[in-house]
């Protein structure tokens, strides 16, 4: 961090006004003066790699400091290099499907979304032929191939958003083979990108479905052909030339040119003797100039070292960035700040740390995260779990905190992964001695439980436990669930990634410091006992943990 830089963070950490009370208690004021901050124009939208990202590093490094944490990256540094790929499509000199029915062009963000993570000067996929891959799963352990050894090299594939169960109806082959309407990782679009790659596909398209992706096209759209990536060697890119999102009509209309009725091809992949449909005749073009330039962006990492289990850690996170510059909205908006996502979850970090900061040292470390990238892809978490300073056989747990709900008290609090670890049942017990109840999340099928940064490190084996606001509709105690749902509707609906999630004076934070006290009471607790969080019977990363079973004996 460059002085003058350096400078104005301190700037603005003096700047914001933070009222003395009682140091043990979670501070809502507190938490709404560092959002205001982070989510004002200074801050640009909080962007990798721009200037925005340079003064948020040094707020957040200062904001530690001023709390009295100590470094706790690489080499005693307050910053973990993670080197990005930073690509932006232009307009594209060609983006049309052709088939028997003559051309059909597509118009970006109308009818395709298409980004790319290739370092090349131009995105090109010329006369590809397309494929219909079904849910695109290939899952031995479930008895599941939709590729059923088809050869995709040098092909478009398209595919359906979810798991085979989504839309299964009960007596179907697939009802429950993927945990009914709780999505599975084979559900998400990451790993259906990773798995065309695997495939050896050049391209890709999700048909978007608001109900099976869990939002809406608005937010497939949001990034406007921005994309990044964790910096890789040659022979570690992607084979996509181009991945993205079709729109369910756009579809429709490219399936019907072939002849095929969309609709029903869906249901037959519900099945798992279906096999891939080759769009008959179909081919897809497409070149587009790409930007692209290496960018290094820094996770952030602070401390309260630990007294006599100091190699052992209690690792709170957050992401810092948002979505940086777009296009002005109704009110002339250009900086998409992610006041809420995750602004709030940066702040309650830094309250946490303040609490337990007044209280004596814990027995084990406690590392405060503040992560890059979660926006393009979890890419920070995923660098720091494949690059860990504290190894991952000795991290108790890690708690995340991404979006929290401020539409005021609730009698509930919402767990997403129900079934996973022995943290939801910390959950259940702290809760309760809140007045709370815990309630399981209220649209499982949206796979919240893979889209923080938390799961970086259950894939790792590590227990974690979500806080998200918009998992479930809360209870509230003015309005009940009705006035919950009409909170989260209105959140995801029309700001998430949008302008419009900025810092409100209408916001009621009483929920929101709710959760974060539930997470530090069970960050406290782990991190002053000799308790290890497991894995409950069934979880998918059990395997993971028990490997390193004897480093914790």
């Amino acid at each position: 961090m460059n002085k003058p830089l350096l400078a104005l963070s301190t700037a603005l950490l003096a700047a914001v006004s933070h009222p003395a009370i009682a140091r043990e208690a979670i501070d809502a004021d507190r938490i709404v003066a560092d959002v205001r901050t982070l989510a004002s124009d200074t801050f640009e939208g909080r962007a990798p790699g721009t200037v925005g990202e340079e003064r948020t590093i040094g707020y957040l490094i200062a904001r530690f400091q001023d709390i009295g944490l100590q470094p706790a990256g690489p080499d005693g540094q307050w910053v973990q290099k993670v080197p990005l790929l930073h690509t932006r499509l232009a307009a594209p000199k060609t983006m049309a499907f052709s088939g028997p029915k003559g051309a059909m062009p597509v118009t970006v963000a109308k009818d395709i979304y298409i980004s790319t993570v290739r370092p090349d000067d131009s995105a090109r996929i010329a006369g590809a032929p397309v494929v219909f891959v079904g849910y695109g799963v290939n899952a031995p352990e479930r008895g599941w191939d939709d590729f059923k050894g088809m050869d995709l090299k040098g092909k478009v594939v398209v595919f359906l958003i979810n798991d085979p169960d989504f839309h299964a109806k009960k007596g179907e082959p697939a009802a429950g083979k993927f945990g009914d309407r709780t999505m599975t990782y084979y559900g998400r679009w990451t790993y259906k990108f990773e798995e065309a790659a695997r495939q050896g596909a050049v391209g890709a398209l999700i048909v978007h479905e608001t109900e099976g992706a869990g939002y809406g096209w608005n937010v497939v759209t949001s990034p406007g052909g921005e994309n990044y990536d964790i910096v890789r060697s040659p022979d570690k890119l992607t084979s996509l030339a181009l991945q993205g999102w079709l729109s369910g009509e756009a579809a429709n209309r490219l399936f019907g040119s072939a002849g095929l009725d969309l609709a029903k091809l869906s249901a037959a992949a519900r099945r798992p003797d279906f096999k891939p449909v080759p769009l008959k005749g179909v081919t897809f073009d497409a070149d587009v100039p790409v930007a692209h330039e290496e960018v290094m962006s820094h996770n952030v990492l602070a401390q309260i070292p630990g007294t006599t289990r100091k190699d052992e850690v209690v690792m709170f996170g957050a992401h810092w960035d948002a979505y940086g510059k777009g296009a002005p909205d109704a009110q002339g908006r250009i900086y998409r700040a992610g006041a809420n996502d995750d602004g709030v979850g940066i702040a309650a970090l830094f309250d946490i740390a303040r609490v337990m900061k007044s209280e004596p040292a814990p027995q084990r470390s406690v590392v405060f995260a503040a992560w890059t990238a979660e926006e393009r892809g979890l890419l920070g978490s995923e660098f720091y779990a494949a690059s860990p300073v504290f190894p991952m056989e000795k991290t108790v747990a890690n708690l995340t905190i991404d979006v929290l709900q401020t539409a005021g008290a609730a009698n509930d609090v919402t767990l997403i992964g129900k079934g996973q670890d022995t943290l939801e049942d910390d959950m259940a017990r702290v809760a309760a001695a809140q007045g709370r109840r815990v309630t399981p999340e209220g649209l499982p099928e949206r796979g919240l439980f893979y889209r923080a940064d938390h799961f970086s490190f259950a894939k790792r084996g590590v227990p974690v436990m979500l806080m998200m606001g918009i998992a479930g509709a809360s209870d509230l105690k003015q309005g009940g669930v009705k006035a919950g749902q009409a909170w989260i509707d209105a959140y995801t609906g029309q700001c998430y990634h949008q302008a419009c999630d900025a810092w409100s004076p209408e916001w009621k934070m009483e929920g929101a410091v709710q959760d974060v006290e539930l997470v530090r009471t069970i960050g406290t607790d782990l991190a002053n006992s000799d308790k290890w969080p497991q894995w409950k019977a069934g979880s998918e990363f059990k395997a993971a943990r028990d490997k390193s079973e004897a480093a914790r004996r």
